[in-house]
């Protein structure tokens, strides 16, 4: 088994300019690096099924759940559990960077949300 990174694991874009490498995926476990440009957000969602935690690494992140906001900053984080909507944004200047635990994976498993 080799060492992981955002260098050598499965990168994709989402949005329009963020960035999320995996670093853990498998049939019940996720682990993703993401990197949020200022003034970038998520689609408010839902998962039915994954519980998430939210971990930031660098930056500062507006993490909306289930209609209540919350500031974290550096190694900071916030579960949010199956069924809750949430949506994550980057009000700040600089870039986002955070990782996002999900099980079992969210990828598949998620609802759009209108406000």
């Amino acid at each position: 088994m080799k060492v992981i990174s955002k260098e050598n694991a499965e990168h994709y874009i989402w949005g329009e300019r963020c960035d999320g490498w995996h670093l853990v995926k498998s049939p019940t476990l996720s682990v993703i690096q993401e990197r949020v440009p200022s003034g970038c957000s998520e689609v408010r969602h839902l998962h039915q099924k994954a519980e998430q935690f939210f971990f930031v690494l660098s930056g500062i992140a507006t993490l909306e759940v289930s209609g209540e906001t919350y500031t974290l900053y550096p190694h900071q984080g916030k579960h949010v559990p199956a069924g809750a909507p949430h949506q994550l944004r980057n009000e700040s200047t600089e870039e986002l960077i955070f990782t996002v635990t999900s099980t079992p994976p969210s990828h598949g498993d998620r609802i759009e949300q209108n406000k």
